[in-house]
């Protein structure tokens, strides 16, 4: 007897997060892109490419490029990344499947949908009879083009996104599941017309730890295969910007109510969404972690966070340290992590530690937003790190000022530790990020949230739009409620 030919399911995808507010301009060589085996450590789930209970399932890797958030992709580069996957999954064909891991928040100059041609194109490959799968970020903006071509959705359920690996298990496992039993699933699509910061929708917190919370029990309904909701990504000014939810199943009465349902329980708590710490101006927050009277408080400069896009190069929360009389001359300690400015590394390295250094630094990548400022002082550290290239530490009064060659983002003890830099015995330790990791939120006795300008700075009423479909909360405050209207794809 003859042996059945297994299946095969290509995996690929191009990931970003990228601020139209900022002037950064994303290239090729800000991705790390893996092809065929190198992306294996990427799916410890699926060893030796092969899927536990769906042995007669071979998964095929062909390219992933994924990169540090920042600004807006070059065409050109978008076009290499993608037309290089393309290739790579004719080369696979035949498909049964794909699963496409994207983040959903990808902007490409000239584009307003990149995800959405994406998708459009992959489509165009792999053909009508093959099930495409994405796995992806609550934080994407998911249009109803992306829609039609994808077959099945998945998104994480946890900010900070600690169910990162178990969303693209889980995204893989309905696919298998959808193959193995013949099902083309249905999706229904709902736009809530919200676009709120991600430091507003955490779900450590209420309303979002409820609201996600709640995602299982559609999943639960016969019918439903996934439920999933997106907060959006609220710094990309295109007219799919919101927040979205998509239910996929077998069942289009049952989807189009869990969907209509979800989106009702969005809007209905849009009031509600809050910072999940205290948060106030730069001053203010210095002033109130210095006043808490304990070491291991961290304040989050928010404006600049990489991780959500900004250059990483605003020095205004270091102009703000510097600015404080007891920091100023050293009597109380702290640390700004961190401002690219690759030449004042250079002057640091030349002086070496424990020398002088007089540098320039900020303002390049980003001078919409921010300026260079003045530094002198001891370099205390050099290291080199495979993110960050060569990183000092200048030290002015009490002020340790971190300055990288590269944009990275600062999310672990260790990067610290690497510093020479004890976060529970210094009193003020200042990360660009938004809400904290979890390893920065277990290391901090107290945490502060500054509200500082940049690209991807929280004051989204006030941003510049242009684009976004409106009326939208909150740019339009006292809109009237919307239908909240669930269309139906693949029926």
């Amino acid at each position: 007897m003859s042996r059945t030919p297994d299946r095969r399911i290509g995996i690929g995808g191009i990931a970003i997060e990228s601020s139209t507010f900022s002037p950064l301009v994303s290239t090729l060589a800000d991705f790390h892109v893996l092809r065929g085996e190198e992306m294996a450590p990427q799916y410890p789930f699926l060893p030796g490419w092969r899927l536990a209970n769906h042995p007669e399932l071979d998964w095929v890797p062909c390219l992933r490029a994924r990169s540090l958030p920042g600004g807006p992709v070059a065409s050109a580069d978008y076009l290499r990344m993608k037309e290089e996957l393309l290739e790579r999954v004719r080369a696979s064909l035949p498909l049964d499947g794909f699963y496409l891991h994207i983040h959903g928040a990808m902007s490409v100059l000239g584009m307003d949908d990149a995800e959405g041609d994406l998708a459009t194109d992959l489509r165009r490959v792999v053909g009508e009879g093959c099930l495409i799968s994405a796995g992806m970020d609550l934080h994407g903006n998911v249009s109803p083009r992306l829609v039609e071509q994808v077959d099945l959705f998945t998104a994480y359920r946890l900010a900070p996104h600690e169910d990162a690996p178990q969303t693209s298990e889980r995204a893989c496992r309905n696919l298998a599941a959808c193959l193995e039993q013949g099902i083309r699933p249905h999706r229904a699509w709902a736009r809530i017309p919200v676009i709120l910061p991600g430091e507003r929708t955490s779900t450590r917190i209420d309303p979002a730890r409820t609201i996600y919370g709640r995602l299982p029990e559609a999943d639960a309904v016969p019918g439903v295969i996934d439920a999933s909701l997106w907060v959006g990504y609220v710094w990309a000014d295109e007219p799919r910007s919101s927040a979205t939810v998509v239910v996929t199943g077998t069942d289009d009465a049952a989807i189009r109510r869990e969907a209509a349902t979800i989106a009702r329980r969005y809007w209905d708590a849009r009031r509600d969404f809050r910072f999940g710490t205290s948060a106030g101006d730069a001053d203010w927050c210095i002033a109130e972690g210095l006043a808490r009277g304990h070491d291991a408080v961290i304040i989050s400069d928010s404006g600049d966070n990489p991780t959500a896009g900004g250059a990483g190069d605003m020095t205004f929360m270091t102009a703000r340290l510097l600015a404080h009389p007891a920091l100023a001359a050293g009597e109380r300690t702290a640390l700004h992590a961190s401002v690219v400015a690759p030449e004042a590394v250079e002057a640091c390295r030349a002086a070496g530690v424990g020398g002088s250094a007089s540098v320039t630094a900020g303002g390049v990548l980003d001078p919409v937003h921010g300026s260079p400022i003045e530094l002198t002082g001891e370099v205390t550290a050099l290291v080199e790190d495979p993110v960050g290239g060569w990183i000092a530490v200048l030290r002015s009064g009490g002020v340790h000022v971190v300055l990288t060659s590269g944009r990275k983002p600062y999310h672990h003890v260790r990067d610290f530790t690497a510093l020479g830099w004890d976060i529970a015995a210094n009193p003020l330790t200042v990360v660009k990020i938004g809400y904290l990791e979890p390893e920065l939120r277990d290391a901090a006795r107290h945490a502060l949230l500054a509200l500082t300008p940049g690209a991807v700075n929280q004051d989204i009423p006030n941003l510049h739009y242009e684009r976004v479909e409106r009326p939208i909360f909150p740019l339009d405050e006292d809109m009237a409620d919307p239908d909240l209207e669930v269309r139906l794809f693949g029926s």
